[in-house]
């Protein structure tokens, strides 16, 4: 991915066709430099077999909201970005419903970023999960 700097909701959104977050059905509803918003809706398809929504649904929302907003903060002559590190604590579950996460950026140095995520349920307004990851600012080589 290379380092593209700042994009609207609707370019981001225009990137997930083809890709995991577009499978997952997720959708970016805010951004601005150090902070994004996005959602999704849950279905059967995201649902672990026990009947409730699958742990890697809600990190795939995380990880994406943090990773779409890291571009906005990486440094001039950077060349992308990579995940080192990702920590999820689960608070609770759906089965239905909107699940909605806000990535907020807690350190934008020049070789990491530290971004932090909350993980809702858009219908009671609880915590489902708290998120936070490490990205590692690439530069050429």
């Amino acid at each position: 991915m290379a380092a593209t700097g700042f994009h609207t909701a609707d370019e981001l959104n225009a990137l997930l066709p083809g890709t995991l977050p577009g499978l997952l059905g997720l959708t970016i509803t805010a951004h601005e430099p150090g902070r994004l918003e996005a959602a999704l809706d849950v279905r059967p398809e995201l649902l672990a077999p026990n009947g409730y929504l699958h742990a890697a649904t809600v990190v795939g929302l995380a990880d994406t909201a943090c990773g779409l907003a890291t571009r906005a903060l990486l440094p001039e002559g950077s060349t992308g970005f990579t995940t080192i590190e990702l920590k999820s604590n689960f608070l609770g579950t759906l089965r239905e419903g909107r699940l909605t996460t806000v990535a907020t950026n807690a350190h934008a140095g020049r070789t990491t970023q530290v971004w932090d995520a909350v993980v809702t349920a858009a219908g009671s307004g609880k915590t489902v999960a708290l998120f936070r990851c490490t990205q590692s600012v690439l530069w050429p080589r």
